[in-house]
């Protein structure tokens, strides 16, 4: 069976955020070729792509390494984010789609009823989940992507802290989408560019522990796999 490249980006990507393989450590492509069980092909086409996103170094005459990126350019992920995050929120007030308004409209009911219930570690999934199809909804697959890349990014250097007042936090999710179901994209604007400074707060910088890669066996996902 041959692995696509994409899933084993993926996996590979996945391992670094979760911090798997710790930045600055050396990625070889026998040994990821063998931690996912794919020849070292896709692994090749994987490390390019990964190095494209910020995620790996290619170092002359030392071969693929984790990036080790600053704290400043940490910082710039958040603004970034604060910048794109309420473009996308008007962009999907102008071109989202019913399906696209009712998984936020459920999205929302769903994380409104967890945050008065305390269930923290349902409300990290559903956040993420509502920020995703937010950004699916603007319609624009550039900014989409874009958007997942800093989510992966802000993922890997920042471990992020739940709201002191969850149900205040899912309220904001709640006027963006009304605004968005309203086709009001400057509120929608207003709104997400409020809640994104609100969030960054919540925000605490990961500091990297150095020694050795953690061991633990990632699965690649072999559904688009090709015989």
């Amino acid at each position: 069976m041959r692995i696509p490249a994409h899933s084993v980006c993926t996996a590979i990507r996945d391992d670094i955020v979760s911090g798997v393989f710790e930045r600055g450590s050396r990625l070889t492509e026998e040994q990821l070729a063998r931690r996912y069980g794919v020849s070292r092909v896709p692994v090749r086409e994987a490390l390019r792509t990964l190095e494209s996103e910020g995620f790996v170094l290619t170092r002359r005459h030392a071969g693929a390494h984790v990036a080790e990126p600053t704290e400043q350019e940490a910082a710039d992920l958040l603004d970034m984010r604060a910048l794109l995050e309420p473009l996308g929120a008007a962009r999907a007030a102008q071109r989202r789609t019913d399906a696209h308004l009712k998984v936020l409209c459920g999205l929302v009911r769903l994380g409104q009823e967890r945050a008065r219930r305390g269930q923290g570690e349902d409300l990290r999934s559903l956040g993420g989940w509502f920020h995703e199809t937010l950004a699916q909804a603007s319609g624009s697959p550039p900014l989409t992507a874009l958007l997942t890349q800093l989510r992966h990014k802000i993922a890997w250097m920042y471990a992020v802290e739940q709201p002191e007042r969850p149900v205040e936090a899912w309220a904001e999710h709640g006027a963006i989408v009304d605004a968005v179901a309203r086709g009001d994209a400057e509120r929608a604007r207003a709104l997400t560019a409020l809640h994104a400074e609100r969030s960054m707060s919540l925000h605490r910088l990961k500091r990297p522990e150095r020694g050795r890669v953690r061991v633990s066996q990632h699965v690649v996902n072999t559904t688009s796999a090709r015989n």
